[in-house]
C-alpha cells in the first residue's frame, strides 16, 4: 500500500474502550488536507499477518500538522483494534494511506444536521470543524446509551447548536422531531451503529425526505465464517480463506492484484465478478443491490463470503 509513514505523537484514552491516537510526519512535514467524513487505511504488521483496518479523520480538516483517530477496542474482533491498544506506542511509526472520503458534505445544501451515535462521531467531528471554517448552518445530535460509553463526549465543543442525548438519563433521541423542524434544503449525515442509520433513513422516509438528503457511512469490519475455497478463472488457481480472514486479506495474501478503497463494503472498488456459483454468497456489504445481490454475479472480497461446494471468481 502506497501511503504515508507517520509517527504516534500522541495516545490517549477517552473512554475504557476508546482511545485517541495522533498521527505526525516524523520530519514535522505538514500532512495532505482532508475534507470532512474522510478517512485513511491503517497497516498493522502484527506478526506474520499485515492487518488494513479503515479509521475514520477526527481531527481538523484545516489542520496540516497532524491526523487524529479514535478506535475502540473489540476484544473479540479480528485483531486489528485490540493491536492498535496493546501494540503501540507512542514514537511508533505506522504506514497510513492518503485520505478518501465516501462521506463528504454536500456544500450546496441550505443546512447541516449530523447525527452520530457511539464511536460514529468521529467523521462527524471533522464535518463540524469544516462547517465552522465556512460559517456554515449546522446542528449536531450525539447519542449514547450512558456518559460511560460517550467517548465522544470529551471531544465535542460548547456550542448551542450541539446536542448530546444520554439514553439511560432519560434523553433518548428524537429523530422524527429533529427531522421534522429541518427548513426545506437541510442534508442529513449520519454515523453510528446500523440500527441509527436505519431510523434516520425510516424517519425521513416517513417524512417525505428525499433520499438524496440523508447520507450516512458505515464501516463494517469483515465478519468471521467458516472457512472456504474461491477459484481463479484465469489460471484455475485455488485460494482458500480463513475463518478470521476476509476474501480480500486472502487474496492479497497469494498476490492476486485487487484494488481496494475502504476495505468496509461501502465504496464498491473491489467488487468483483463471480463467473460460477454452487453454494450461497453470503453479503455482508452496503454496495450492491438486492437485485445483484440474489443474482450472486458479484462479491465484495473485503466483507463477503461464501458457503457451498464451488466459487469461481474472474481473477
Amino acid at each position: 500500500m502506497a501511503g504515508l509513514m507517520l509517527k504516534i505523537t500522541r495516545i490517549e484514552p477517552l473512554s475504557p474502550l476508546v482511545t485517541k491516537f495522533r498521527l505526525e510526519d516524523a520530519g514535522g512535514n505538514p500532512l495532505p488536507l482532508f475534507s470532512g467524513g474522510a478517512h485513511v487505511v491503517v497497516e498493522m504488521p502484527d506478526g506474520d499477518v499485515l492487518r488494513r483496518n479503515a479509521y475514520s479523520l477526527m481531527s481538523d480538516p484545516q489542520d496540516p500538522s497532524g491526523y487524529e483517530i479514535a478506535v475502540r477496542r473489540d476484544d473479540w474482533g479480528r485483531g486489528g483494534s485490540v493491536f492498535m491498544h496493546r501494540n503501540l506506542a507512542e514514537g511508533d511509526t505506522l504506514r497510513v494511506s492518503m485520505p478518501l472520503n465516501l462521506f463528504g458534505l454536500d456544500l450546496r445544501a441550505r443546512k447541516h444536521v449530523l447525527i452520530a451515535g457511539g464511536i460514529g462521531i468521529t467523521p462527524i467531528l471533522a464535518q463540524m470543524r469544516q462547517l465552522l471554517h465556512l460559517q456554515a448552518r449546522f446542528e449536531l445530535h450525539y447519542a449514547a446509551r450512558s456518559r460511560s460509553e460517550a467517548a465522544g463526549l470529551r471531544l465535542l465543543p460548547d456550542l448551542p447548536q450541539v446536542h448530546t442525548h444520554i439514553s439511560d438519563e432519560g434523553d433518548r433521541i428524537d429523530l422524527t422531531a429533529i427531522l421534522a423542524r429541518q427548513p426545506v434544503g437541510t442534508h442529513v449525515y449520519t454515523c453510528g451503529p446500523e440500527r441509527l442509520i436505519t431510523s434516520v433513513a425510516l424517519a425521513g422516509e416517513d417524512l417525505g425526505w428525499p433520499p438524496s438528503a440523508l447520507h450516512s457511512e458505515v464501516f463494517q469490519a469483515p465478519p468471521p465464517g467458516s472457512a472456504f475455497t474461491v477459484t481463479l478463472a484465469s489460471s484455475d488457481r485455488k485460494v482458500q480463506v480463513g475463518p478470521h480472514q476476509s476474501l480480500l486479506e486472502a487474496l492479497e495474501a497469494a498476490s492476486v492484484p485487487i484494488d481496494w478503497s475502504c476495505r468496509g463494503g461501502a465504496c464498491g472498488r473491489c467488487e468483483t465478478e463471480v463467473t460460477a456459483c454452487d453454494g450461497r454468497i453470503e453479503h455482508n456489504d452496503h454496495w450492491l443491490s438486492g437485485d445483484e445481490r440474489a443474482a450472486q454475479t458479484k462479491i465484495m472480497p473485503c466483507v463477503s463470503r461464501f458457503c457451498g461446494e464451488q466459487l469461481i471468481l474472474n481473477r
